[in-house]
């Protein structure tokens, strides 16, 4: 007999585009049947892609996933800037790219974004400035300027050919673009900037996230099945051998370490988490291990129901 679903665990949902990603966390729990449910970072509507979800006892995981690096799938669109920086925003102001804009000067313009950079947010985000969102005041007519936050993007690769074309009447060119960043990073900034070096404006016109961390989109389920469907979950201690290193735990040292106590293993002295795993396959806890001995960083439930 196959072993039970877990209870508890992560659900990788590809979300479509046009939704929010709370409409995506409300649809997970009526599948589900729990109210357990929450997220690691959303998207924009009108991005699709990888959303990372915790279920019940899981949750506890998410803190750990939140700021792993990112990898997205964009297409910026240059001679056109909107108030959002992207699609969704209205355009502000054209300027006709094609016979301006060499694609040398287009790789220069997103090769200077790459590395450690202080990355301005886009003034139409979730940002909190003087306790109301920045969205929320651009929409009221005020001018918004964000501080600048640290940021380190890994690479910015072309992925083909830029495209020039006519849009209401003006000279555009399309770009293909592969972003790896860390967390925090705002790929319709990249776009913005990339199209203000060139002096032409950008926004972004096409956004999906394909992984984070260790976690690809192409695992996910389809958002546009939730909640018709029960999605299978990939279980907490699945979950956390790819987060963390893993020490093995027999019976005993297992019921010990979920008792609260510290406990002896064999293993190298971090000060990061480490999962700690049953023999019988369960999460234990993650925990801190100084000169061999374990002690808890966080609890998982024992009674094989949430693990």
């Amino acid at each position: 007999m196959a072993p039970p679903a877990p209870q508890s665990g992560i659900l990788l949902v590809d979300k479509p585009q046009g939704i929010t990603s709370h409409d995506v966390v409300a649809r997970a729990r009526r599948a589900l049947g729990t109210r357990k449910v929450g997220h690691a970072g959303t998207l924009d509507p009108m991005a699709t892609g990888l959303l990372v979800l915790g279920v019940r006892a899981s949750t506890r995981l998410l803190t750990y996933v939140v700021g792993l690096g990112k990898e997205y799938r964009a297409t910026v669109r240059l001679g056109a800037s909107t108030v959002s920086d992207d699609a969704d925003g209205e355009v502000v102001a054209w300027a006709d790219a094609d016979g301006t804009v060499s694609d040398a000067a287009i790789d220069a313009a997103f090769a200077g974004q790459v590395g450690d950079v202080q990355q301005v947010p886009s003034a139409v985000s979730a940002i909190k400035v003087d306790g109301r969102r920045a969205y929320a005041r651009v929409r009221a007519g005020e001018d918004v300027e964000l501080a600048p936050r640290s940021v380190t993007i890994e690479s910015i690769t072309r992925t083909a050919e830029p495209r020039r074309l006519v849009v209401d009447g003006h000279d555009v060119i399309d770009v293909d673009i592969v972003v790896r960043c860390s967390s925090g990073t705002y790929i319709r900034a990249i776009a913005r900037d990339a199209g203000t070096f060139l002096g032409v404006g950008g926004h972004l016109t096409a956004l999906r996230r394909t992984a984070i961390g260790p976690f690809a989109v192409t695992e996910a389920v389809d958002g546009t099945s939730l909640p018709d469907e029960k999605p299978e979950l990939l279980g907490a201690a699945a979950t956390a051998e790819r987060l963390f290193p893993v020490v093995r735990l027999d019976a005993v040292g297992a019921v010990a370490l979920s008792q609260g106590k510290r406990i002896p293993v064999e293993h190298s002295d971090t000060a990061g988490p480490v999962a700690a795993i049953a023999e019988d396959g369960r999460l234990i806890g993650l925990v801190r291990v100084d000169r061999g001995i374990a002690r808890t960083l966080v609890n998982f439930p024992t009674d094989g129901t949430e693990g």
